[in-house]
């Protein structure tokens, strides 16, 4: 798991310039690369002194999940913080990654991402995430009682396989892709996380030949979304304490002023007797409108809010004196 999420930050890192260049869903700021990037660079980093004793997958997943929530960049970002935490859940308890535990993982994950969005748009990372999860739940089938590495093998190359065939769907799924002729960036970001799963577990190395022909993906192409219209809007995130009620409230409320609301729980259990740590994200066309609504339910912290117009990385919001 280690392996995986240093070679994720390694691709990534090597990818960011080319996921930026197709980046115009659900808005051309061009940064999804970089969001990706920066949230799997923190999700491995937190593993950099983990006790060598601990064995357990879900553990360490989870201990990764949940450094990435917390500094999760973006819409692709933010769903792939929510990915790791959910993947790890099934996991738990087991110090070996097997077909079925595979399969239970990306079941459990795809679900947990598909709800976290207010309104989930099919032809994006998500689509991506779920075609994996089937694929690799399909091998998991047709060998029920397989824990050998065989059978790991087989479902992992299923489960790029099938990442792979959804990449090439966003483009038909999405108009402003298909307009545009190119594949969603999201997606392409997710195949890439998760091929560098498949190398990590067999020791083999990335499949390179994966991205040749995605539309708009050849390093001679150009930056697609530095020729879109420019959204004037701007994307908050913060963390915030909330009871399940105030947080189905919050929920509500970002519905209805902005775009891309993203609510998930940072740690499965209540911070104290005030509820549960939330991640929000959401994309409105003034920050002060959402960070009154959001500090009309409870003390937010670790604020920050981009222009949406330009590549850019979040800078610190001013907080009111609250802990950042």
């Amino acid at each position: 798991m280690k392996r995986w999420l240093s070679k994720a930050e390694t691709a990534l890192g090597n990818h960011s310039d080319r996921l930026n260049a197709i980046n115009i869903f659900p808005v051309a700021d061009g940064d999804t690369g970089t969001n990706l990037y920066l949230t799997v660079r923190a999700a491995s980093a937190s593993l950099a002194g983990l006790d060598p004793g601990v064995t357990d997958v879900g553990s360490v997943l989870a201990t990764a999940g949940q450094a990435a929530m917390e500094e999760a960049r973006g819409n692709s970002g933010t769903l792939f913080a929510v990915f790791l935490g959910a993947a790890a859940e099934p996991l738990r308890g087991n110090n070996r990654l097997t077909a079925s535990l595979l399969a239970a993982a990306l079941h459990r994950a795809q679900i947990r991402a598909w709800s976290a969005l207010s309104d989930p748009v099919p032809g994006t990372m998500l689509s991506v995430m779920e075609s994996a999860a089937a694929a690799a739940d399909a091998v998991h089938s047709e060998h029920p009682a397989d824990d050998s590495n065989h059978a790991l093998g087989l479902a992992l190359d299923a489960t790029v396989n099938g990442a792979l065939a959804a990449v090439i769907r966003t483009e038909e799924q999405l108009d402003a892709l298909h307009a545009a002729k190119v594949v969603d960036s999201g997606g392409v970001g997710m195949l890439l996380i998760l091929d560098c799963l498949r190398s990590a577990v067999l020791g083999e190395e990335l499949q390179t030949a994966l991205l040749d022909g995605l539309h708009g993906y050849d390093v001679q192409d150009p930056h697609i979304h530095a020729d879109m219209p420019v959204d004037d809007g701007v994307e908050v995130m913060c963390t915030i304490t909330l009871s399940p009620l105030d947080a189905a409230t919050l929920r509500q409320r970002l519905d209805e002023i902005g775009e891309s609301v993203i609510m998930s729980q940072v740690g499965g259990t209540p911070d104290d007797e005030s509820g549960y740590r939330w991640r929000v994200h959401v994309h409105v066309p003034r920050a002060d409108a959402a960070v009154a609504v959001i500090r009309s339910l409870g003390v937010p912290s670790h604020i920050s809010i981009s222009d949406l117009a330009v590549p850019r990385q979040p800078e610190p919001a001013d907080t009111g004196g609250h802990e950042r």
